[in-house]
């Protein structure tokens, strides 16, 4: 049976977020993982400063199924089957010492699989002597530490190589970083915030919702009262990514992307739970992917959401199925709006646009625009038998658009599309002829400014066009 319990499907990063929920519902408020991946020995240790446990409670703790999952648990309780600390553990080492302080006095006790195969019997040791277990002295005047050692399920394959091991371990904790500040980031946001140290780095909080970017929208909180409880539900629609820095636009879309982190967040008791599902009420989609769905559950709906022991799945109940089936709607719609206002702002014909955006049989088709100042004014200097080829050739590169290509990029990475690079002499020309109309047309500066900045390839080198539309003003002054 304790060897079954290994294979639960833990990963390192829920093994330790595990960990963590029985910390946080002592009662801590910071929380240490020490790692030590280059010697012989390599460990894992979490130590925290909650309340501790009595040799009693220890004993108790380190029983498999501890606790009844059918029991209630107070309303900051993370907990679920009393088999975390077990089943976590050994999803990723084969001995697990728990040293625990409380009111002044120490206790410890040890799982060695090993010892437990030998012996064929369910013997957790009791050392006296501490002094030799690592990070022990990290412990506080109250608190417990967990250490994993024997760890045979990190080592990729490198047991007797120490420096692949240690970087495949080290890897491994890299990405459970990223992990730990999106799960507990509601924890590490209180105004008490709840303190993480990875090797002595405090991590920060991942907002999934980037509620501090004043583009962010957030809709008002709903309520859904059920049997069990309430279920509190908030959508969200995050900023375009023009609207936020590269490095928050990535770290909020983690490793898979946007695409992929869209839909709900299942939180249970402010620990979330499962997140970037629709729970099958709709498809993932680029137009939505900047929709992010808030769910708050309390840890009394555990049965009803189907909680799994690793805290890492859960099923969407049908009574609230029923009622996310009309927040899908709105909050689909106002992810669409944000991307397709700003698709609508940059095809304005009034802003003389390079493309026009042609709908009609129900299909849609971009074309170039002959009509705009860069080709109307080099048309016109063209010899009349030159005119009509070159015409030709604008149309075909229209009708040449990698439509394939362009919807697999936008399907997956939307945001590392960008227009080309346009040399000086081109944008010039450009930026000539378009003035020079607008000019025309009885337009001033001001006026002016404001309709380039918005489109390509003014807008994407729009430090350089400023400059070249500031030259030829002070020209056209020493001209008058």
């Amino acid at each position: 049976m304790i060897e079954g319990l290994r294979d639960l499907g833990y990963s390192l990063e829920t093994a330790i977020s595990d960990i963590m929920d029985n910390s946080i519902t002592a009662g801590s408020r910071r929380i240490q993982i020490i790692t030590e991946t280059v010697s012989d020995n390599p460990h894992i240790a979490i130590v925290d400063d909650g309340s501790g446990m009595s040799e009693d409670e220890l004993i108790a703790a380190m029983r498999p199924g501890s606790r009844n999952p059918l029991d209630t648990r107070d309303r900051p309780d993370l907990g679920r089957f009393g088999l975390g600390l077990k089943s976590a553990s050994f999803s990723q080492c084969r001995r697990l010492t728990v040293v625990s302080r409380k009111s002044g006095e120490t206790s410890a006790a040890v799982w060695d699989l090993d010892d437990v195969a030998n012996r064929n019997e369910w013997a957790v040791q009791l050392p006296d002597d501490l002094t030799d277990i690592p990070a022990v002295d990290q412990l506080g005047p109250s608190g417990t530490l967990v250490l994993w050692q024997k760890l045979d399920r990190l080592t990729g394959g490198y047991s007797s190589n120490a420096a692949k091991r240690a970087e495949v371990v080290n890897q491994r904790i890299a990405e459970t970083e990223r992990h730990l500040r999106l799960i507990f980031h509601r924890f590490m946001e209180e105004s008490k915030p709840l303190r993480i140290l990875l090797n002595g780095r405090i991590l920060r909080p991942l907002d999934p919702f980037a509620r501090k970017n004043p583009a962010t929208i957030a809709d008002p909180e709903e309520r859904l009262t059920i049997n069990q409880g309430d279920v509190e539900i908030q959508s969200f629609t995050l900023p375009h990514h023009k609207q936020m820095s590269k490095v928050d636009w990535d770290d909020i879309g983690g490793p898979e992307g946007h695409l992929k982190s869209q839909g709900f967040y299942l939180y249970r008791g402010k620990r979330l739970i499962i997140h970037g599902t629709w729970f099958g009420l709709c498809r993932q989609s680029e137009l939505t992917k900047l929709a992010r769905v808030r769910i708050d559950i309390p840890n009394s709906m555990d049965s009803d959401w189907k909680i799994d022991v690793k805290k890492s799945s859960a099923q969407l109940p049908p009574v609230v199925r029923d009622r996310l089936k009309k927040v899908i709607e709105r909050i689909q719609a106002g992810s669409k709006r944000t991307y397709k206002k700003r698709g609508q702002k940059l095809v304005d014909h009034e802003r003389l646009p390079m493309w026009h955006r042609v709908q009609a049989d129900g299909q849609i088709s971009y074309r170039p625009n002959t009509d705009h100042p860069a080709f109307a004014d080099f048309a016109a200097n063209l010899p009349p038998e030159l005119r009509r080829g070159f015409f030709n050739c604008i149309a075909l590169v229209g009708a040449s658009l990698p439509i394939e290509t362009l919807h697999a990029d936008l399907a997956g990475t939307a945001e590392q599309i960008m227009p080309d690079w346009l040399d000086e002499d081109a944008l010039a020309q450009a930026v000539h002829s378009t003035v020079c109309v607008l000019m025309g047309a009885k337009k001033d500066i001001k006026e002016i400014i404001s309709l380039m900045k918005d489109v390509d390839p003014f807008r994407s080198a729009w430090e350089d066009t400023q400059r070249i539309i500031t030259t030829m003003i002070e020209q056209q002054k020493e001209v008058m």
